[in-house]
């Protein structure tokens, strides 16, 4: 099994989908719905949904919509025990992850790395940290240029977690964890009416992490309450608070050695227990509004404000080992943000000589304020030695570095970034077999950056106009074809608004532009299988001008592909979630940090992967997931290349009694050796050995 090919992956795949018998009727799956009260999505019946409300910002049918799309069941997530973005994107075609240097989530969506790209019910939640899925219903991944929607950004990608609302019924709900390397988890999900009209609901959780490095903990809770408001039966309303608190150790890896990861020393870390550390803490409110002012159209508004501050200190490897030494550097870095961000929609429903129009208008303002503080780790209390060679060892043992103000490394900034974005779409509907989706959203974005060590200060304003064209035909209800175009734009001062100088403000924003044909069909009424083929150029990218010290916007960097997808019921006993990625990312014209030709880092040429649950009856249930990479580079030197693995992943389902279910998930069945992710070339994640996760469940 450890030497399964791509090719048998495929193969098992077109076996599955081959024998797919016609799925049973399902009698219950609007039961959970009716309930909701505020519907930002269609909950259906396991793996698949058939529709939701952030790729298009209107209730739409996934055949509807013109790019591809992964969602992410919250029945899903559950079977697989998927509880960070890291381990779901092992399952999305074209999708991959980054370290995130062992403190947030990052992502690579089409060969475009971001640590920004992610939203909650469609509203910018871009701060550096690890998310959990306690308190969502569903995880949804949009591939490509999404600016149209979501404003800058969003380059390859975005992710969007789409919350828990209250329900009109009451229920208690929970879960338990606990796994081989010691970590638990406990979780409470309570829903229940307090008056007419008035329905709350609590979402909690409280985890003691582990794994398999020798030095790792990690603490986090999280609370969610929410309440909402019948309008009269007209609409909903919902307002919530979440506190979030997240303590761990900050673990970067291994390092390279001859252009490859350093083997043997799987659970070494390459840290001090007493220096490695994040701190995060978050306060957020939330409200979210629908009302139907007529029969055709309705009103909605979004807002959320957030109190962020995070904290973190690491030492790390800084180069690769070399006759059985290595470098090793510090650094602590600080960040508290503010973020204020309103979205308020009208979408009108019309029909103009026999042609629908779904009309979609609207305006997002945004404020974001940043505190940033950075300090170099040095290896001496009088001179400014920031690394140190350490010999390799099992135990690892490193001096202990000084952070403080020095000649290198030191930052002390404050930003202050204003969104105005107005956007117009219209999706229009010619017959029963054409769909256009035209839509043209305009953003100015306003960036004031103060370096507090030297007092100078820039400012850039931006004015972005990202349109986005979309040609849906469908030969049969089931059945849609189709082209689009969509364009996306990331401001100079990059994702986080860490760094703006004289040259920088002075440049255009980088630019991406997304053309794609596909295809999706929903072969059996529980089954839907897509395919896209994409190219996507990354232009305007920071190039070395023909004048020393010059900065030019000639870099660019391709990505195409082919992604491939299958997921739902194949029986209703029997549910599955197959993928396949084939993708090239390059630079296509040098840049300042690489060449032409250079390969983009943590972009594999294929990715493979399969997930299917089968119920042997109303009580017992057995799962099987394989996951295949193939190698990639871990940066763009192209110098340390991660090399290709196959992972088997397994799980069992048991209902114990009315209300209480049970699974154990087993990861990397047969305790492979591999290396998922990397920073750097010297900061290199180590998967994990074969662990197993016990889960019970109640619902009451």
């Amino acid at each position: 099994m450890r030497t399964t090919t791509r090719s048998a992956l495929l193969l098992a795949t077109a076996m599955a989908l081959g024998s797919a018998v016609r799925a049973e009727e399902v009698t219950d799956a609007a039961a959970d719905t009716a309930d909701v009260i505020v519907v930002t999505g269609t909950r259906d019946q396991g793996y698949i949904v058939h529709s939701n409300s952030s790729a298009m910002r209107t209730d739409t049918p996934l055949l509807d919509v013109p790019q591809s799309v992964t969602v992410l069941s919250r029945e899903r997530l559950d079977d697989q025990a998927l509880l960070s973005i890291a381990d779901a994107l092992r399952y999305v075609p074209g999708a991959a992850f980054g370290q995130g240097e062992g403190h947030r989530d990052q992502i690579v969506l089409r060969g475009n790395n971001s640590t920004a790209d992610f939203f909650v019910d469609g509203l910018r939640d871009d701060v550096q940290f690890y998310r959990d899925f306690y308190n969502i219903e569903q995880l949804e991944i949009l591939k490509g240029p999404n600016a149209m929607i979501f404003g800058r950004g969003g380059g390859g990608g975005v992710i969007n977690r789409v919350s828990k609302l209250p329900r009109a019924t009451g229920f208690i709900a929970g879960d338990a964890a606990v796994d081989t390397f010691g970590a638990w988890r406990l979780g409470a999900d309570i829903n229940q009416p307090v008056a007419a009209g008035v329905n709350a609901r609590l979402n909690a959780v409280y985890e003691d992490g582990a794994n398999h490095r020798q030095i790792y903990d990690l603490q986090r809770w999280a609370v969610n309450p929410t309440l909402g408001f019948d309008l009269g039966g007209k609409g909903n309303l919902v307002i919530g608070y979440e506190h979030a608190d997240d303590n761990r150790v900050v673990d970067r890896g291994v390092p390279s050695l001859n252009g490859a990861p350093l083997t043997g020393y799987r659970d070494t870390f390459f840290g001090r227990a007493d220096v490695n550390r994040a701190l995060f803490n978050a306060d957020i409110a939330s409200l979210s509004a629908d009302y139907a002012l007529t029969d055709t159209l309705t009103l909605r508004q979004r807002a959320r404000y957030g109190d962020y501050d995070k904290l973190y200190r690491n030492l790390y490897p800084a180069t690769a080992v070399s006759n059985g030494q290595f470098g090793v550097e510090a650094y602590s870095d600080a960040v508290q943000r503010q973020n204020l961000i309103s979205q308020t929609d009208l979408v009108w429903k019309v029909k103009t000589g026999g042609i629908g129009h779904t009309v979609l208008a609207g305006i997002e303002l945004g404020r974001q304020t940043t505190r940033g503080q950075r300090l170099q780790g040095y290896f001496s209390a009088t001179a400014d030695t920031v690394r140190a060679t350490v010999p390799l060892a099992d135990p690892f043992s490193a001096p202990l570095p000084i952070f403080r103000p020095g000649s290198t490394g030191t930052r002390d900034y404050r930003t202050r970034a204003d969104i105005a974005a107005a956007f117009v779409q219209d999706q229009i509907a010619i017959g029963e077999h054409v769909e256009i989706v035209a839509g043209l959203r305009h953003d100015r974005f306003s960036l004031d950056f103060t370096n507090l060590l030297d007092g100078s200060r820039f400012q850039r304003t931006d004015s972005l106009w990202s349109p986005r064209v979309g040609l849906i035909l469908k030969p049969v209800a089931s059945a849609s074809l189709y082209a689009s175009y969509s364009r996306s734009y990331l401001p100079q001062s990059g994702d986080q608004f860490s760094s703006l100088d004289a040259t920088t403000a002075a440049l255009a924003p980088e630019k991406f532009e997304n053309y794609e044909v596909g295809g999706k069909w929903d072969v059996l009424p529980m089954l839907n299988l897509t395919a896209a083929v994409y190219r996507l150029t990354r232009d305007n990218t920071r190039a070395a001008g023909p004048t020393p010290g010059t900065i030019v916007l000639t870099g660019e960097q391709r990505s195409q592909g082919l992604e491939l997808a299958a997921n739902g019921q194949i029986s209703k006993r029997w549910q599955v979630s197959a993928g396949f990625a084939v993708q090239d990312a390059e630079i296509r014209s040098t840049t300042t940090a690489a060449p032409a030709g250079r390969k983009v880092p943590l972009v594999p040429h294929t990715q493979a992967s399969l997930w299917s649950r089968y119920d042997v009856s109303d009580r017992f249930g057995f799962s099987a997931g394989i996951v295949h990479q193939a190698s990639s580079f871990t940066t763009i030197s192209n110098a340390v290349r991660l090399p290709a693995y196959t992972r088997v992943d397994a799980g069992l389902y048991a209902s114990l009694t009315k209300g209480i279910d049970a699974q154990i998930n087993i990861e990397n069945l047969f305790n492979t050796g591999y290396f998922p992710t990397a920073h750097t070339d010297n900061n290199i994640t180590t998967g994990g050995p074969r662990a197993a996760r016990l889960t019970l469940r109640t619902k009451f």
